[in-house]
């Protein structure tokens, strides 16, 4: 029996040591979940061990083949050049060894539903229903970075939370690199009629831009006491999140890096579009194409599946 892959999971690095260790801690949860895997972890910057330590212990381990995950819930500089970077560096310092490398986490569906459970428990319990979140309006706030793509992934997740679930809105700002800032972004909750807020951090574990987030949205309330604002936890080492990493273990292990599938209608059933999964799909045209395709690829799509 051949043995499967490694799995080696790559993060950001944060300086507070809270976070590194909440990081840590995940990577040795995931090895005692998985025995049959060897499993390390490591980070681009910032904290210990560095990526091309959790590489060398594998490589000690035994391994020349391994799957890299990035613990990262959008692909920005990190996802896109660094970690990519940092692995051939690697394959040239340990021959023989070969990786495949899996996608980013988010916005995947099951990371929804624990953003939706997080801000029902910053709520104290009492939005289960759509009805009472009617006057709830979530401002989902990112990392923040210089690639517009990435940013554009925060608000595709915001998106997809407020699809089918009832808020009033979901806004989103970002804690660094990138406009509307938490204060700006509280701004224009308000100014959508905003009475009722929560703030939601997009972010795995705990570390200093989580606190930052916090921390100016404590300040800003205190400037506001005309509106209800409240701070929920980040998505934290979850059942949930334990599980998706090993999806996109699988996914890489299997070469089926595909296109995002995860947030298609017609794949998963998402709060309010049910019915449209497995659906056929057909070619279809605008009234006002100009009989070019312009990318409404659907029916491969489907077949692609």
């Amino acid at each position: 029996m051949t043995t499967p892959p490694a799995l080696l999971i790559a993060g950001h690095g944060t300086r507070d040591e809270a976070g590194a260790e909440a990081f840590r801690d995940f990577v040795r949860e995931l090895g005692r979940r998985h025995p049959e895997l060897p499993v390390a972890g490591g980070f681009i910057e910032l904290s210990p061990p560095p990526l091309g330590e959790a590489v060398t212990e594998l490589v000690e381990r035994g391994v020349k083949r391994f799957a890299a995950v990035p613990l990262m819930l959008v692909s920005a500089g990190h996802a896109k050049g660094d970690i990519p970077a940092a692995l051939a560096r690697e394959k040239e310092r340990h021959p023989g060894v070969s990786y495949t490398y899996g996608r980013p986490l988010g916005p995947h569906p099951s990371l929804l539903r624990v953003l939706e459970r997080r801000l029902d428990e910053a709520l104290g319990g009492a939005s289960r229903t759509p009805g009472d979140r009617a006057d709830v309006t979530v401002l989902l706030v990112g990392r923040g970075s210089t690639d517009p793509d990435a940013n554009a992934e925060v608000l595709k997740a915001a998106r997809l939370l407020w699809e089918g679930r009832g808020y009033a809105g979901v806004e989103t700002a970002f804690v660094s690199l990138a406009a509307p800032d938490v204060p700006s972004g509280l701004d224009r909750c308000v100014l959508l009629g905003a009475r009722r807020i929560v703030v939601l951090p997009y972010f795995l574990f705990t570390g200093i831009l989580p606190e930052r987030v916090r921390a100016q949205t404590q300040g800003w309330a205190e400037a506001h006491p005309e509106v209800e604002v409240f701070s929920a936890d980040v998505v934290g080492p979850t059942e949930e999140l334990l599980d998706l990493v090993m999806e996109r273990y699988r996914e890489a292990v299997a070469g089926d890096i595909r296109m995002n599938c995860d947030t298609c209608v017609y794949r998963i059933a998402l709060p309010g579009f049910e019915d449209k999964v497995g659906m056929p799909q057909q070619p279809h045209f605008h009234p006002d194409d100009d009989g070019h395709h312009h990318g409404h690829h659907h029916s491969s799509h489907a077949h692609a599946h």
